[in-house]
């Protein structure tokens, strides 16, 4: 499987949303949304009115609300590639995942760097997608905790064909060594938007992870 770069949208300001997803499209065809309660997060990111992204565009949401559940048929309508809730929200999942399914959207897990993978392994049957998070919730940057890729392994294991991603610290001293230890997706925020230059620093990224794994 290729890696893939994937630019991260994290703001509360529809003027700034629109910015950053206007620049990533200048050069990515994969976005990855945050949106934020300001309950399960420290503070409260765009709200699901206010998201959108042009045709032909794959969006991944990364949803860190307490109770994203309730929000099922909004998210829903977005008709995103991918819906991700964090393992830790309340809610019945099975029945999240069963609705995204059947409406043809993939379901991915979130799991915070204190939640083992034995958390999740049980409904592993219906996940199509596990983000490794090390970052710091409802914000950019963070530290790319290394020793995560332990859980990478455990997944692997587990479920060979299950697409990994990685959210909190990418930048180009790191993502070979991601992209080596198993992760198919690293999800970059402020080493993107921080760039004077971001396509540059984006295909900076790429040309890290292109080396075959083995």
């Amino acid at each position: 499987m290729a890696v893939s770069i994937c630019p991260t949208i994290t703001t509360d300001n529809p003027d700034t949303y629109a910015r950053q997803v206007e620049l990533t499209l200048t050069y990515a065809h994969r976005i990855h949304i945050d949106i934020a309660d300001g309950m399960f997060t420290p503070n409260r990111l765009i709200d699901i009115e206010n998201v959108w992204w042009p045709g032909g565009v794959r969006a991944d949401l990364h949803v860190m609300y307490r109770d994203p559940f309730e929000h099922v048929e909004a998210l829903l309508a977005l008709r995103p590639q991918l819906i991700i809730v964090h393992a830790e929200a309340e809610g019945d999942f099975l029945a999240f995942a069963a609705e995204c399914h059947h409406h043809g959207i993939e379901v991915g897990v979130a799991i915070l760097p204190e939640t083992p993978v034995e958390a999740i392994a049980p409904a592993l049957g219906i996940i199509d997608h596990v983000l490794i998070f090390s970052g710091h919730l409802g914000h950019f940057g963070g530290h790319a905790d290394m020793s995560l890729l332990g859980k990478v392994q455990q997944l692997r294991e587990l479920k060979p064909q299950i697409e990994i991603g990685w959210d909190g610290g990418v930048s180009d001293t790191n993502a070979r060594a991601l992209a080596l230890g198993g992760v198919d997706v690293l999800n970059a925020g402020g080493y993107l938007h921080g760039a004077l230059a971001p396509k540059a620093a984006y295909l900076k990224l790429m040309a890290e992870v292109t080396a075959r794994r083995d």
